[in-house]
């Protein structure tokens, strides 16, 4: 058997792993990936050391059978350079944890090999999937005019490019993807005002970024709703009795259907028992687009060693559950949770305490504001007028810190999504994202159709690829 795997970003790691710790033996596997940094993908490539990774170790293993295997590779001595005294946690440069990344992916290829399978990597890019030898096998294309057979293709492709949401596209002083933020802000001026377009991690990482590079000039982070991400509370080590895969599981079986008030219940469940009240916690959680965004941060930076369990238990759950449940709510219910995507994705998708105590020093000196309300951005001369519902605000640099919509496809994935329409492989789900409709071509990763509005995250990946891995050589 040959399993082709078009792009080597984390989920790609993430599968190659599953496949070396299990037990199949004498197959092939070709990698294709045309990137200079291969299985970094666009998150962990070289940039500052102010681009931290944003979640603690015990969330961070791409391995999906060994929670422990990223904290295992930090080590003592990685742990204690890194450690983040807010969180209790080491906090790597997300560069550091690409380095990771690297040497799990050559790790499993070099216990592959040894167990027997041929292993490639083909530093090109895949322009199409067809079929071959009378549609008896897969034929991947790649743009040097090479083709591969492959028995099992799967797509690995990524998160999409970021929108350009008010067309500013070639005007002096815009930055249309902030990444690496080594290479953007160097053309930032120290004094220049500047407009961050969107206020959710990325927007932090620029912020921070900024301010670690000596930025003088004021800075605001200007978007629709204004709403920052949560912030991480310390690990506590609690282990989820209700909320989870297997509980969800039994629900299906026992009522062949779960609801969003299941799960609902089923968090009720996990703070009743742990004497906390669920009815306070959905309050405080639904306040998030009321209460003033610098009050909710200093509340929540003085939150970070709270004992409660409430928001550690929906930020664990929200990504290991949650892209299981999701494709198991009625289509009411995620349009329910649809209208909450901001929150949801502030809440589970939180930013580190280092991070966000920096950005609270900067709001109270001034430098730092949010503007919510926002209705246009345009280019004028010499810079950029932000129009928003408390008036205009005028800036030399506008860095687009917006991420890609949910299962977008990638720019540079375009023309292999196009072929695999057209050849009948696959088909675009109506709420986005791609659809194998070929038993031997897979999807895994922010692609993958039908999937939460919450962008794929490290822990959904690492069980999805072990799941995938287990269909591929079972």
């Amino acid at each position: 058997m040959h399993i082709a795997i078009i792009g080597a970003g984390a989920a790609a790691v993430g599968l190659l792993d599953a496949l070396a710790v299990g037990e199949a033996e004498g197959a092939e596997v070709t990698v294709f990936e045309p990137g200079t940094n291969p299985w970094r993908g666009r998150p962990y490539g070289p940039d500052l050391d102010s681009v931290l990774v944003n979640a603690p170790p015990a969330i961070m293993s791409i391995r999906g059978s060994d929670s422990g295997h990223y904290a295992a590779w930090l080590g003592p001595e990685r742990a204690a350079a890194h450690l983040d005294e807010l969180l209790g946690q080491p906090l790597l440069p997300r560069a550091r944890y690409g380095e990771y990344l690297t040497e799990t992916a050559e790790a499993a290829l070099a216990r592959l090999r040894a167990r027997g399978w041929r292993t490639r990597v083909v530093a090109s890019r895949v322009t199409a999937v067809g079929r071959a030898g009378g549609g008896a096998r897969l034929e991947v294309r790649t743009a040097d005019g090479h083709e591969h057979l492959a028995d099992q293709v799967v797509v690995c492709v990524g998160v999409g490019t970021p929108q350009d949401h008010y067309g500013l596209g070639g005007a002096p002083g815009f930055v249309a993807d902030p990444y690496p933020l080594a290479d953007t802000l160097d053309g930032v001026p120290g004094e220049a005002g500047v407009a961050v377009i969107g206020s959710g991690l990325t927007a932090v990482d620029v912020v921070v970024s900024l301010a670690a590079r000596g930025h003088t000039g004021r800075i605001a982070l200007v978007s629709r709703s204004g709403m920052l991400p949560a912030v991480w509370q310390r690990p506590l080590g609690h282990q989820r009795r209700h909320l989870t895969v297997e509980r969800v599981e039994a629900l299906l079986r026992e009522r062949g259907a779960v609801t969003i008030d299941d799960l609902a219940g089923l968090l009720r469940a996990e703070l009743e028992e742990a004497g906390e009240d669920f009815a306070g916690f959905t309050e405080e959680l639904l306040s998030a687009g009321s209460e003033p965004p610098v009050e909710r941060l200093r509340r929540q930076l003085a939150a970070v060693g709270d004992p409660g369990i409430a928001r550690r238990v929906l930020q664990e759950a929200a990504h290991i559950v949650g892209p299981f449940a999701w494709r198991l709510l009625p289509e009411a219910d995620r349009e329910r949770l649809r209208g909450h995507a901001r929150l949801a994705t502030g809440v589970a998708s939180p930013m580190v305490p280092v991070n966000a105590a920096a950005l609270l020093r900067l709001f109270e000196s001034g430098q730092l504001s949010v503007v919510a309300g926002v209705r246009k951005i345009e280019a004028v001369q010499g810079g950029f007028r932000v129009r928003a519902d408390s008036g205009d605000l005028g800036v030399d640099v506008a860095v687009n810190a917006v991420n890609a919509p949910p299962q977008a496809v990638p720019g540079a994935a375009e023309p292999l999504v196009t072929a695999l329409l057209a050849e009948g492989l696959a088909a675009l789900h109506p709420a986005g994202g791609l659809v194998p409709a070929d038993p031997r071509l897979h999807v895994l990763g922010d692609l993958a159709g039908g999937g939460s509005f919450i962008t794929s995250s490290i822990p959904g990946l690492a069980a999805r690829a072990a799941r995938l891995a287990g269909a591929l050589t079972g």
